[in-house]
């Protein structure tokens, strides 16, 4: 069954939020799933669901640990799978985004010539 392009793009844009997730808890493992959600402009609720969905997956891994208020925390770690992943993906972002960026430049070109620019 062929796939239609509006279920590329959903798919697309699920990886590049799991992309956007995995290069976070790289730079800040001990990121709270709060301060998660408030860098990527979703809710937590959306933001527990990519953590369990990458845990679930195999791309993270998490430890505990109590911090500084003796409350149970937990640190997000890239497994090695995760890591080989993240790259993955951001290949496929790069090629996306290129291909946007030749899109755009082209229909900014048509629409100068319109204008007579």
């Amino acid at each position: 069954m062929p796939v239609s392009g509006r279920a590329v793009a959903c798919l697309a844009m699920i990886e590049d939020t799991h992309l956007k997730v995995l290069r976070i808890l790289e730079n800040n493992p001990e990121i709270s799933q709060r301060e998660l959600s408030r860098q990527l402009g979703i809710s937590l609720g959306k933001a527990n669901y990519c953590i369990r969905a990458l845990l679930q997956k195999g791309w993270i891994k998490t430890n505990n640990f109590k911090n500084n208020r003796n409350k149970l925390a937990y640190a997000y770690l890239l497994t090695p799978a995760g890591i080989e992943r993240k790259a993955e993906m951001a290949a496929a972002f790069l090629k996306r985004k290129m291909i946007e960026y030749e899109q755009l430049k082209e229909e900014i070109e048509r629409v100068r010539q319109e204008l007579g620019h």
